[in-house]
């Protein structure tokens, strides 16, 4: 482990996104100190990451997040059994369109070519082998586009600089095929609904299925922002038949789904969809009929997955918050996790300290284990993103994730002890391994910690 260990400080670069996200729950756990500041060697590295980006939020509405094989409550597990369980477990690492960028684009938005991408990724793949983890979720479809050879959707801005340019390379299979070489499996992370953000000022490309979606009423402008209509058969096809050609042109291990579905609360978002639904007679209530239509979508894309390759996992990561989930993101987590058809993995961000004074990290683990009530496996989301900092949302736990040195791999071992756990999953690529300068100290000893547990 030592040897490992030292190879491993003199191969991995570190980084990290500053992040607060407040949340409703729990108890009262006891009040954490202010930390006195840690001076820890730090892991050296040359690395293809310049960190240009200022850590932007992949998920800035509440980030709370992925799975396989399961360690028991039984404390009286052997050595050996419980070694055959942590290698079948998920150990992921979200890879966002956000730690894509530098490896696609240079610092003048034109794309670093094939070789060079390809360098990068290895690069990036050498960093979670050695780590110990196993998987990557690879963000290729972030805005109705794709980082991959599609018939469906234009090639993203995030290959080129322009959306619809054609990079002369396929960033997936690339991906795919460096994964499996060491050994790591990858899914392919999709946002179904999201077109752009109110903060993303690149153009729409005429190949973009959504110009034509948007003239027809399928597609919906909102403050800025464009996103495919929930209620929107044509919509819900596409998304379908994305996830479905994804699965049967790359050698995926998985489809994933993030926590992005109904963008607002505001009745006025889907006003014209709703009265339509409601003229042919349709009596469900907004929410309702809302948490309805994200939950056809999510049994189409299942069987879809499982029609292409039924060896393949479909997962999804909502946010750790379950009153979120129903009554704001409007998707019905409970019928996924008690009904068959929808889920292979939930994996809930779980973006919490121990402390946290609303949603302590071992109480919300245990309600998530407890909503499952069919075979969907437990991967838990963690934030590293955190770590070094104050979660100046936490309550009495607010400088928590600054002082601890192995919350990681506490809440991993906390996480084992859940009947339907099967993983974790990082959040994201660069907060572990291209951290700022003032959380590296932490990050590594936090690494450290983590290792010894895989």
């Amino acid at each position: 482990m030592n040897n490992q260990r030292r190879n491993f400080r003199l191969t991995c670069a570190l980084l990290a996104a500053v992040l607060a996200v407040g949340v409703a729950g729990c108890a009262q756990p006891a009040e954490d100190k202010q930390p006195q500041g840690k001076t820890q060697q730090l892991w050296i590295a040359d690395n293809f990451v310049d960190p240009q980006e200022g850590y932007p939020m992949e998920n800035p509405s509440a980030i709370e997040l992925s799975a396989t094989a399961a360690l028991q409550k039984n404390s009286l597990l052997n050595g050996q059994t419980q070694k055959q369980q942590q290698s079948q477990e998920m150990k992921a690492v979200w890879l966002s369109y956000l730690d894509l960028k530098p490896m696609l684009l240079d610092k003048n938005d034109k794309s670093v070519g094939k070789a060079q991408f390809t360098k990068n990724i290895q690069k990036a793949f050498d960093n979670i082998q050695q780590l110990g983890l196993n998987t990557v979720i690879a963000q290729v479809r972030p805005f109705s586009d794709a980082l991959y050879e599609s018939e469906l959707f234009p090639w993203s801005y995030l290959a080129t600089g322009e959306e619809g340019a054609d990079p002369g390379f396929d960033p997936l299979a690339i991906m795919v095929e460096q994964a499996h070489q060491r050994g790591l499996k990858l899914h392919a992370w999709v946002n179904p609904y999201r077109v752009r953000t109110s903060a993303t000022n690149k153009q729409l490309s005429s190949k973009n299925p959504a110009v034509k979606l948007l003239k027809s009423g399928d597609a919906i402008r909102y403050n800025g922002a464009v996103t495919y209509d929930p209620a929107s058969k044509k919509a819900q096809q596409l998304i379908v038949e994305g996830v479905r050609e994804i699965v049967e042109k790359y050698d995926v291990d998985g489809i994933h789904f993030d926590d992005y579905f109904y963008p607002t609360t505001d009745a006025g978002f889907d006003s014209a969809s709703y009265q339509a639904y409601k003229n042919k007679g349709g009596s469900l209530s907004l929410a309702a009929w809302r948490r309805q239509n994200v939950n056809d979508l999510v049994k189409q894309v299942y069987a879809a997955v499982k029609q292409a390759d039924g060896e393949v996992l479909f997962g999804i990561s909502p946010q750790g918050n379950m009153d979120n989930n129903y009554n704001k993101q409007f998707i019905d987590v409970k019928k996924w996790l008690s009904e068959e058809g929808y889920l292979d993995y939930i994996c809930p961000q779980v973006y919490f300290g121990f402390k946290n004074s609303t949603c302590p990290y071992e109480q919300t683990v245990e309600e998530w284990n407890d909503l499952i009530q069919n075979k969907v496996q437990l991967v838990v989301g963690l934030s590293p993103y955190k770590v070094g900092l104050e979660d100046a949302y936490a309550g009495n736990g607010r400088w928590e994730w600054a002082n601890s040195g192995d919350i990681l791999a506490r809440m991993v071992e906390t996480a084992r002890k859940e009947e339907h756990y099967q993983g974790f999953a990082l959040f994201r690529y660069n907060s572990v391994f291209q951290p700022e300068s003032s959380v590296r100290p932490a990050i590594l000893e936090e690494l450290d910690s983590l290792q010894e547990v895989l």
